[in-house]
């Protein structure tokens, strides 16, 4: 059983008579925006956005061989907007937490400096206050 995509002999015939109106305007087929998705896929990335967009760009591939181009844009369009979404949370995920991580260590290192200083000279006045 042969599971490869469709060759051409079974791709819908199109007709190969040229258009001679002027107003006709062929678009480039949509991009299915596949590796992207199999990147953030294997990123395991937040809430497995990159899952839903491997399956919308799966979509858009299979309606763009069928020749349905209008549903493979608009699942490409899901698909890149998933694999955006996939991208910045994975970007901007470890970028925050190391940031809070940082800010977090900042801020005990100054309360421990502080409380250095408060329990050493509570210490020494009391210190003084036995001779």
């Amino acid at each position: 059983m042969d599971t490869s995509y469709p060759r051409e002999d079974y791709l819908p015939m199109t007709s190969h008579k040229r258009d001679s109106s002027p107003t006709t305007v062929t678009s480039a087929p949509p991009r299915d925006h596949l590796i992207w998705s199999i990147f953030n896929t294997i990123y395991m990335n937040f809430c497995c956005l990159g899952f839903v967009a491997l399956a919308f760009s799966v979509k858009a591939r299979d309606r763009k061989v069928a020749g349905d181009v209008e549903a493979a844009r608009r699942f490409s369009s899901k698909a890149r907007c998933y694999n955006a979404l996939a991208t910045a949370g994975s970007v901007l995920l470890p970028i925050l937490l190391t940031a809070l991580v940082v800010t977090g260590v900042l801020h005990l290192s100054k309360l421990a400096q502080d409380s250095m200083g408060f329990f050493s000279n509570q210490f020494s006045t009391s210190d003084d206050e036995d001779k």
